[in-house]
């Protein structure tokens, strides 16, 4: 016998018109058709870098009018297939109805995710730098495992990452790990793990098998595009280059390519060396350069609630953010949202998503 699924699609239907509203999609058909029309005037690619920008928003703006467009579209087919399911009492048809407010369950959740990421930089793609902490030689060890659980991550999500500085450890593990991540909401995705990161475990390098507490930082900070202004003036950056595959240091020989920019005002450095060109490097330095001092506008502006970086802790005890516990169990807390699994090796493995959920939701 079929049942009348009237009382949840209705809910449904009122939860998704719910998110349209949160996502202004009314207001951004009106703003994608004024893109589009720009799109198609003569001269439009004489700027290619403001084409480009206007054509990756128009892009934005198509795909989340597409994606309310089509649950309201599955909500409207699976209202019919109910009225339909009980006049002719078709209990394949009932199955096909209940099939469907599941799917439009999660369709709604999606569109509630997205309705979460309104900052002006959330949509922004991201710059992730991973640095050991306290616990030695296993803080670099940590750091590389962090480096390859954001990656099976990102691959995870379909977006796409680009490595800009990744220095090799002594002995083990990785220095430093700096990389770009583009994808949809990148940087509001991932300022969930903006913060210190703890990992409880018996060492890999301890004969005696002892445990281990290590600890590594992660920041995340949003790629500025160029109509957004921060206070840089080029005569405050000193510029050095080095090989790549040396320690450092400045040299003189035109050939080195890894960059290093120190911000002389602010003490801020920054390195590039996995470019294939000087120039390449200094580039994506000076990127990464301009969301830290964006970052420190933006706290120096609003210190109780800096909707950037969070509060800077120490990279050590009692400033962590989750736990990664290997030994003598088996858990991954975040210690802000509460959310909890056992299951360690799927989360280093890049199954992210219910943290990265329960900290904006938390």
């Amino acid at each position: 016998m079929a049942v009348n699924h009237e009382q949840e699609l209705a809910k449904l239907r009122e939860r998704i018109e719910t998110m349209g509203a949160y996502l202004h999609i009314e207001r951004k058909r009106p703003e994608l058709a004024d893109l589009e029309l720009k799109s198609a005037a003569p001269g439009f690619w004489d700027d290619q870098d403001k084409a480009q920008a206007t054509m990756s928003k128009a892009s934005a703006l198509r795909d989340e009018i597409a994606e309310y467009d089509a649950a309201l579209s599955s909500l409207e087919d699976a209202e019919v297939a109910n009225e339909l399911a009980l006049e002719e009492d078709d209990d394949d048809l009932d199955a096909e109805v209940a099939s469907a407010i599941a799917a439009l369950g999660k369709r709604a959740d999606a569109l509630e995710l997205a309705s979460w990421f309104d900052d002006e930089l959330d949509s922004s793609d991201a710059i992730v730098s991973i640095n050991p902490g306290q616990g030695g030689l296993e803080a670099q060890d940590w750091t590389d495992m962090l480096y390859r659980m954001y990656s099976r991550y990102v691959e995870k999500k379909g977006w796409k990452l680009k490595v800009l500085d990744v220095v090799p450890g002594e002995g083990i593990g990785l220095d430093r790990a700096v990389f770009q991540v583009e994808g949809k909401n990148a940087y509001g995705m991932l300022r969930s793990e903006h913060g210190v990161h703890r990992l409880v475990r018996i060492s890999p390098t301890d004969i005696k098998g002892r445990r281990q507490t290590t600890f590594a930082s992660v920041e995340v900070m949003p790629v500025m595009s160029d109509d957004i202004e921060v206070n840089l003036n080029p005569n405050d950056v000193r510029v050095d280059v080095y090989r790549s595959s040396g320690p450092g240091g400045q040299c003189v020989n035109t050939t080195d390519s890894a960059v290093r920019l120190t911000h002389i005002p602010t003490g801020i450095v920054v390195t590039c060396q996995n470019e294939k060109s000087q120039l390449m490097n200094k580039e994506s330095a000076f990127k990464v350069l301009r969301g830290r001092l964006y970052e420190l506008e933006r706290q120096k502006r609003d210190a109780e609630l800096d909707a950037i970086r969070g509060e800077k802790q120490e990279n050590g005890f009692g400033s962590q953010i989750r736990n990664y516990v290997l030994f003598p169990y088996q858990l991954v807390k975040d210690l802000r949202s509460g959310v909890e699994t056992g299951n360690v090796d799927a989360v280093l493995s890049g199954a992210l998503e219910p943290f990265v959920i329960g900290y904006h939701t938390w």
